[in-house]
């Protein structure tokens, strides 16, 4: 049979009408819209990461092309590494599925700790709410209030696992003497802080300031708190007195090392998206982050809760975190020593 022009201009309008236009090449919008997105929460509820989260999951929806819905769920266990790991191998490599974890991931995988299942280089880093010193503090009852009391008694600290709330005494007990006795195995923060009140332990080894701030600013007007020490390159405006990390080395070397367990304050409270998301989808997720973070509605929302915005780009991110992961090898050995842990090849 012939078929004559218009017969088959009509079959051809027909199938492109039928499959919805799905040749045409699909859009960040047009993949985002209607979806649901799941923010994952490496801690548990009530603490900074997870306040840090589910705020700004709260509004960057309204600024990803599509607007897409975001839903806020925990994923936690070993101090946030099954969460990472998680997103490593399982979680869908499209743009989906976003996450919070404990900041010193990259460091870990520099210093070769064997449990480390991803490679933190290839997670595509979409932004940090908020850049801040991280602390660590003790329980007032104690009786210790300075790195120096520190060094005379003992205080038991609790820690979420292998990160920076185990590291930091770790590293003090190794290079400036402190006599911290570290109980790992506590979900999140939160839970560090009730234990802290019930006087199970007696310090956490791992806070942000501006997380102190905002979530026990009563502990801090009452004198509940004691800042021992806080790490970070720069001193936080409002603790001049308390000495940062690196500036309790007693030489060169350490100084070094304690700069590098230093670095990823500015990582803070961070998010990203899988490796192997589309370049265009995570462009979009950056350039959301960077709207939301001047969005007045999420600033007016942010100031209601008490928490401080002082954000880092999400390229700044993915260049933090390769600095680190390529640090001189010997510092690496250094603070693997200490933690434990011994370099392997990558």
């Amino acid at each position: 049979m012939v078929m004559d022009r218009r017969s088959l201009a009509a079959i051809v309008c027909a199938i492109l009408l039928s499959t919805g236009g799905r040749g045409r090449a699909e859009t960040v919008e047009d993949f985002y819209r209607g979806r649901t997105l799941d923010l994952y929460i490496g801690f548990t509820a009530g603490g900074g990461y997870d306040l840090y989260a589910r705020l700004v999951g709260r509004f960057l929806g309204e600024h990803i092309p599509g607007k897409p819905r975001i839903v806020a769920k925990q994923m936690t266990g070993a101090g946030s590494r099954v969460l990472t790991n998680f997103m490593y191998s399982v979680a869908p490599k499209d743009g989906t599925a976003l996450a919070t974890v404990d900041q010193s991931i990259a460091l870990e995988q520099a210093i070769g700790d064997p449990g480390i299942q991803f490679d933190a280089s290839k997670f595509q880093w979409v932004g940090n709410p908020a850049a801040d010193n991280n602390t660590t503090a003790t329980w007032a009852t104690t009786g210790v209030k300075t790195i120096e009391d520190a060094r005379r008694v003992e205080v038991v600290v609790g820690a979420t696992g292998a990160n920076t709330s185990s590291q930091y005494p770790q590293v003090m007990n190794s290079m400036v003497g402190t006599k911290f006795k570290i109980i790992t195995g506590y979900p999140g923060g939160a839970d560090i802080n009730l234990a802290m009140e019930k006087g199970e332990v007696g310090a956490r080894g791992s806070n942000s300031w501006e997380g102190w701030k905002s979530t026990k600013p009563d502990w801090i007007k009452e004198g509940k708190l004691n800042i021992l020490v806080q790490i970070g390159l720069t001193k936080a405006p409002d603790l001049p007195d308390v000495p940062l990390l690196m500036d309790l080395a007693r030489n060169d070397e350490d100084r070094l090392a304690l700069r590098l367990l230093s670095a990823p304050a500015t990582i803070g409270r961070p998010l990203f998206t899988t490796p192997g998301t589309p370049a265009e989808r995570v462009h979009a997720l950056r350039q959301a982050f960077e709207a939301t973070m001047k969005d007045p509605a999420f600033l007016e929302a942010a100031k209601q809760a008490g928490l401080t915005i002082n954000p880092v780009r999400g390229d700044e991110l993915q260049t933090i975190v390769d600095e680190i992961i390529s640090a001189p090898k010997s510092v690496k050995e250094r603070l693997a020593g200490i933690l434990g842990v011994s370099e392997r090849p990558r």
